[in-house]
Parts: structure tokens; C-alpha cells; sequence
């Protein structure tokens, strides 16, 4: 396996914590996969037979429902893993996997990682720790969904994106954003909105950027009560 690759494997939720020969033995396991944008990893329903882990790139996971609406349920990033809990129990994949960008990810066969939990409790209690992250994750979800605001969704997710404290910056939208607009569930006229309503608090858009006039502004923004004049 390529170092860099490796290396970023060791950096993910799901390995991080593990003692070097253990993350060895699990990566000996692994499969290199290179994914195009717009390419599907997975549907709905399958047999969840892997867990996969991003090295480069981002991945969308969503539902679809019975009339044809498409839910986002996560948008992933490198470092993260995603599969682990369905692939542990041998149950289908819950949501369908799309990558929305060129992406990279390791595939553990799910077959292989069980027999190898029944042998190393240190890798079980690995996984539950990365199961503990995505609930985290989704708990964060709900809680922005019903206590904030459009506008608040949106700051907060240019501030993550933010790779410096400020004052000011650069944001490259990740990707399109229709896709925003189904990770902060919201719809995209409302996401438009949200835009124009931070343009007089030093935001504005810049072909697929957003210039940043006070990150730390965005910040306050993000953490305000929903029910402040301006948001309404």
C-alpha cells in the first residue's frame, strides 16, 4: 500500500486509536478504490459486505424515499469512514453512497473485519468508538434542523470549512450547491437566501468561493439564539 495512503487510513475515526500492529493487520485486509464523481459506491438495500474509509475526496450519503425524494444524510470527507455498523451486523446498507467529487477510499471486506473482532477486542472497541462519532454527527444534524436557522446552518458550515481563525478568508465551496443545500436541509431558494442575508455581514460570493470579511463574525452568527431580529 502507498505510504500517503496508509498514513491517511491511520488518521481516520476508525483507526486512529489502534496500536500500529493492529491498524498493520487491518489494512493487509484493505482494498484501494478510486471512485469518479457522480460514480455510486453503493444502493440502498444492498448487502452492506465492506466499510469503506475516504482518503481523498467526498462522499453523499442519502435515502430515497418510495415517491422519489432524495434525503442527504451525511456528506462525508477524507478521513472518515462510513458502512461500519450495517457491515458488522451483516444487514443492508441503509442509504445509498455517491461520490461527488473524483475520491479515493479503502474497502474492508466486512466478512474479514468480523472474524477479525472475534479475535482482537481492541479493534471492536475501534468501531464502536466510530459508530459513537457518526451518532454524534447525526444528533448535531437534528439539533441544527430544529434549533436553528437557515442562515445559522449556513455560517456554521463555512466556518468548518474555514482552515484559519481570521480575521479574514476564503472558503471553497466543496461542492455544488444544490448538495449544500440537502446537507443543511434546506431548499436551495432558501439556501440563495441565506446567501444574500449574509452579504451585509461580510460574506459574498466569489465564482465558487466565499469571501469571508470576519470569520469570527460568522462564529457569533452560527451560535446566536434562532429567534434574533435579523434572522427572521
Amino acid at each position: 500500500m502507498v505510504p500517503h495512503v496508509a498514513q491517511a487510513a491511520r488518521n481516520s475515526v476508525l483507526l486512529r486509536h489502534l496500536p500500529d500492529e493492529l491498524c498493520r493487520r487491518l489494512l493487509d485486509g484493505a482494498t484501494e478504490r478510486k471512485v469518479a464523481n457522480g460514480e455510486t459506491i453503493f444502493v440502498q438495500g444492498e448487502p452492506a459486505d465492506a466499510v469503506f474509509l475516504i482518503i481523498e475526496g467526498w462522499v453523499k450519503l442519502f435515502r430515497v424515499s418510495t415517491g422519489g425524494a432524495e434525503a442527504v444524510v451525511a456528506i462525508l470527507a477524507r478521513n472518515q469512514s462510513f458502512g461500519e455498523a450495517v457491515a458488522l451486523r451483516d444487514q443492508p446498507y441503509p442509504v445509498s453512497a455517491e461520490a461527488i467529487a473524483d475520491t479515493q477510499l479503502l474497502q474492508i471486506d466486512g466478512r474479514w473485519l468480523r472474524r477479525q473482532l472475534m479475535s482482537d477486542p481492541e479493534l471492536a472497541v475501534s468501531l464502536l468508538a466510530a459508530s459513537y462519532v457518526h451518532l454524534h454527527a447525526l444528533v448535531g444534524q437534528v439539533e441544527q434542523l430544529k434549533a436553528r436557522s437557515g442562515v445559522q446552518r449556513l455560517a456554521e458550515f463555512l466556518v468548518k470549512l474555514a482552515d484559519q481563525d481570521g480575521p479574514a478568508c476564503q472558503v471553497a465551496l466543496p461542492y455544488n450547491k444544490v448538495l449544500i443545500a440537502g446537507h443543511l436541509g434546506i431548499q436551495p431558494e432558501s439556501l440563495s437566501r441565506a446567501f444574500a442575508r449574509l452579504r451585509s455581514h461580510g460574506v459574498r460570493m466569489d465564482g465558487n468561493k466565499a469571501v469571508i470579511d470576519d470569520i469570527e463574525k460568522l462564529r457569533e452568527i452560527a451560535s446566536q439564539d434562532k429567534g434574533q431580529p435579523w434572522q427572521r
